[in-house]
């Protein structure tokens, strides 16, 4: 194929001209066949550290290595055309220092070949947003409950329920819009409080767990396809898909064991008697 034949990519500019327009479909995804099943219907792949959680059965993504993040990422470019991909950092891979986080995104960029990258934390990460998005690197904010912090947060706990908590929160959402940051998402957070920062800031919110108040939503793709067996509780999984994989892998262990190979026949044909 021809590159003036390839579908053109949805860009940066394109996902931040979503603010107040219409929403941001988002949704994760690590692998090459289902970034080509998603690429027509969203307008954005984030390929999330929440990898290590389903694919690699961590119990949460701090284990996540910037190598892992590079190889699904080239997976996922390998599949796709037309949505805007993002990577997202893992832990320790850019909160030492601006300069640490230039080296590991624009390996990440440059290897996997996405086009922008995520990271989490807001006015702490303001300076390095800035430093990232002066040098080329279009930069997603993540603010709110943000998983790479679980640890100190003691769990995957709702965020903004109680008005004292959102001053920080705003400061956060201003500092990283100030910063550069092309687009924001807030996870797990209160109804009110989502509202008011998807008022407060010019760049567009993607929400998870944040209500539809949001410029758009994302999703892990495995819990809206119903092949986590404890979603979060804002999720709607808009398909069962595990009792049919379930039922489809008994059915062939079942046809195995009574010697029921069916097509055999067709990839090694027997050859006729001369």
């Amino acid at each position: 194929m021809s590159i003036q034949s390839q579908m053109r990519r949805i860009t940066v500019p394109e996902i931040r001209a979503h603010k107040d327009a219409k929403p941001i479909v988002c949704l994760t995804c690590y692998h090459a066949h289902t970034a080509k099943l998603l690429d027509r219907h969203v307008d954005l792949i984030l390929v999330g550290d929440t990898l290590g959680m389903v694919i690699h059965g961590m119990e949460t993504t701090l284990g996540v290595t910037v190598e892992m993040m590079i190889l699904h990422g080239q997976a996922v470019m390998r599949g796709s055309q037309r949505a805007l991909v993002v990577v997202d950092m893992p832990f320790g891979s850019y909160e030492e220092s601006p300069e640490v986080a230039f080296h590991n995104a624009s390996r990440i960029m440059k290897e996997a070949g996405c086009q922008a990258v995520k990271l989490e934390g807001g006015t702490r990460m303001a300076q390095t947003i800035r430093y990232l998005s002066q040098r080329g690197i279009p930069v997603i904010a993540h603010i709110g409950m943000t998983p790479q912090n679980v640890q100190v947060l003691g769990g995957f706990k709702t965020q903004g329920r109680t008005p004292a908590e959102w001053p920080a929160l705003e400061a956060d959402a201003k500092a990283v819009t100030e910063a550069g940051a092309f687009a924001l998402v807030l996870e797990a957070m209160a109804e009110p409080l989502a509202a008011r920062i998807t008022e407060l800031v010019a760049i567009p919110t993607i929400g998870i767990g944040a209500s539809p108040t949001c410029d758009g939503q994302v999703l892990v793709m495995e819990d809206m396809l119903g092949l986590n067996p404890n979603p979060p509780k804002f999720v709607r999984e808009y398909a069962q898909l595990g009792p049919v994989i379930a039922a489809a892998v008994e059915a062939y262990a079942r046809d195995v064991r009574e010697r029921r190979f069916p097509g055999s026949e067709n990839v090694y044909p027997m050859k006729k008697a001369q």
